[in-house]
C-alpha cells in the first residue's frame, strides 16, 4: 500500500510534513520519505523503516530543514519522494498504488531513445520514476498527469511538488482517497483525513475520481475534472483504514460499527463474551457486542512499546512470529469462557490459528470466529497492500483445493453464500484453523455498511468481478 501528505503554506511547514506523513505509518512497511522545497531548490531524505519507526529516522534531521512547501511518502515498496528536473521544471513526485503494466510502460518509454531508468539493487525499476517519465513526454504537468492515468493499469494517485504549488492527482477509478485539509495561511493533501485535527486543519475537498488539483497557499484550483465512475477499495474501512478517517463521508469506525451490528443480526450464537482481533478488528466486535447486547472484553492485549508496526517484517514466517508475541492472554477472562472474536479478514488464516491454540492453552472453552467481510477468493490486482501474496496463499483457495482435488474452472459458487460449495469451503476452513464455528459477513451488509452505494465500491477479492 502506501500513503502520502503534503502542505503548501505562507509559512514554514516542516513539522506539519513530518508529523503529517508520520500518520501514515500504518499504510507502509518499507520506506519513509520527505522533499521540501526552500525557494531556491529541493531538500530530500529517505530512509528505511523496515524495522524502526518514522519518527526515530528523521527527528534529528527535522530542525535543519526549512521550506514553505512539502510532501512526505510512506511507501511499502520503493523509495520516495523522487526529485527530478526535465523540461517541464524542477519537482518532487510521490505515488500511491500499483502498476500492473509496468514492463509494458516501461518498453513504451524506451521507444524514445534518450530515456533511462536507474535500476534498484534488486534490479528493478522504481514505480515512481517510471510516473515520472511518463509525465515528462508530454508538455505539461496537466497533459503528464493525465497521460499518466491513462496508461496505468492497476491504481496510482500521485502528488508532485513543483515551485508554484502540488499538484495533486487522483487515480482514475478512485481506488484509494485524495483529501485537502485548510488552515489559516496552509493548505494540506493527504491519503487519510485523520491527519487534519490535530495538525490544526479542517476538512475543505475531497477529490474525485480521476479529478486532478493544483494546492497553492491561496487555495485549491481545479486542473482536470473528476471522472464519471469511482470504485473505491471497500478494504479501506474494513481493513486498513484508520478509524479517525473518513472516506466518501463514512468514517472507518462508524462503518465498522455498523458492520459487527450486522453480523450480530444475522448471529444466534450462545456465548459469554465478544472480542476483536486487534487493531482493526475491535471496531467490528464493538458493533458486535452493542447489537447483540453480549460483553465485550478483551481476552487478550496487544503489547506495542516494542512491536508497534503491525505487518513488518517483510518475511512472512517472520510476521507470523510477530503478530503471535504481540497479543499478551489474559487467563484470567478466557478460562471456561465461550468467547467470540471479529477480525477484519482471513488471509492465510495461519496467524488466527495460533491465536486459537493460545486461547485454548489458557482454556477456553469454545473460541468461534466472526470474520468482518466475505471470504477473500482473489488477490487483490489493483493495491500492492496484497501484491505479495499468491492467490494460492489465500485460506479459501488452499479449501478449495482440498475439497475439489484441482483447481475449479470457475470460482463463482465459492463467492455465493447460499450455495452448498461455500459452506463446504466456510466448514473446512473452519476446522482446519481449529474454531468453533466460522461465519463471514456477506457481501451485501458489508456495501450496506459502507453506504455509499454498491456501484461506487471495489469488491474483486470477495466476487472476482470488476
Amino acid at each position: 500500500m502506501g500513503g502520502f501528505f503534503g502542505v503548501v503554506s505562507k509559512e514554514d511547514c516542516v513539522l506539519d510534513v513530518y508529523f503529517g506523513t508520520d500518520y501514515h505509518s500504518h499504510l507502509g512497511t518499507s520506506r519513509g520519505g520527505l522533499a521540501f522545497w526552500s525557494g531556491s531548490g529541493f531538500k530530500r531524505s529517505i530512509h528505511n523503516i523496515e524495522n524502526i519507526q518514522f519518527r526515530a529516522k528523521f527527528d534529528a534531521e527535522i530542525p535543519k530543514i526549512k521550506g514553505n512547501m512539502g510532501i512526505g511518502c510512506i511507501s511499502d515498496t520503493d523509495p520516495q519522494p523522487l526529485t527530478v528536473r526535465s523540461h517541464l521544471g524542477h519537482y518532487a513526485i510521490s505515488t500511491v498504488g500499483r502498476i500492473n503494466n509496468l514492463n509494458e510502460l516501461t518498453e513504451r518509454a524506451f521507444t524514445r531513445q534518450n530515456v533511462h531508468f536507474l535500476e534498484t539493487n534488486q534490479g528493478h525499476i522504481n514505480p515512481t520514476e517510471l510516473v515520472s517519465v511518463m509525465i515528462d513526454q508530454e508538455q505539461s504537468f496537466k497533459d503528464g498527469l493525465l497521460k499518466a492515468q491513462d496508461l496505468i493499469e492497476g491504481s496510482c494517485s500521485i502528488l508532485l511538488l513543483t515551485p508554484d504549488g502540488i499538484y495533486a492527482a487522483r487515480d482514475k477509478w478512485g481506488r484509494t482517497p485524495l483529501v485537502v485539509g485548510k488552515k489559516d495561511g496552509a493548505y494540506c493533501v493527504a491519503f487519510e483525513s485523520c491527519t487534519f485535527a490535530n495538525l490544526g486543519y479542517v476538512f475543505d475537498y475531497e477529490l474525485g475520481p480521476g479529478e486532478i488539483v493544483l494546492i497553492t497557499e491561496d487555495g485549491v484550483q481545479k486542473v482536470a475534472p473528476p471522472r464519471a465512475q469511482m470504485k473505491i477499495c471497500a478494504f479501506l474501512w474494513v481493513y486498513y483504514g484508520y478509524p479517525s478517517s473518513t472516506y466518501s463521508g463514512m468514517n472507518v469506525e462508524v462503518m465498522r460499527y455498523r458492520n459487527g451490528a450486522a453480523l450480530a443480526r444475522n448471529d444466534g450464537i450462545d456465548i459469554d463474551m465478544v472480542a476483536g482481533i486487534p487493531d482493526s478488528g475491535v471496531g467490528h466486535a464493538i458493533g458486535y457486542s452493542n447489537e447483540s447486547r453480549i460483553p465485550f472484553g478483551r481476552p487478550f492485549i496487544k503489547y506495542t512499546p516494542t512491536w508497534s508496526r503491525s505487518f513488518m517484517p517483510q518475511d512472512q514466517k517472520v510476521r507470523n512470529l510477530v503478530a503471535r508475541m504481540k497479543l499478551m492472554p489474559i487467563p484470567e477472562l478466557v478460562a471456561k469462557k465461550r468467547l467470540l472474536f471479529c477480525d477484519d479478514s482471513i488471509v492465510r488464516g495461519t496467524q488466527m490459528r495460533e491465536t486459537v491454540d493460545l486461547l485454548y492453552q489458557c482454556n477456553a472453552s469454545e473460541v468461534h470466529v466472526r470474520s468482518a467481510c466475505p471470504p477473500i477468493v482473489h488477490g487483490c490486482k489493483y493495491l500492492n497492500f496484497s501484491a505479495s501474496r499468491s492467490h494460492m496463499d489465500l485460506a479459501t483457495r488452499q479449501s478449495i483445493l482440498e475439497l475439489e482435488g484441482h483447481e475449479p474452472d470457475s470460482l463463482q459458487a465459492y463467492c455465493d453464500p447460499s450455495t452448498a460449495k461455500y459452506q463446504a469451503m466456510v466448514e473446512h476452513i473452519g476446522k482446519k484453523l481449529n474454531f468453533s464455528s466460522l461465519k463471514y459477513q456477506t457481501i451485501h451488509d458489508m456495501v450496506d455498511a459502507i453506504g455509499i452505494g454498491a456501484e461506487n465500491i471495489c469488491t474483486y477479492c470477495w466476487t472476482g468481478k470488476e
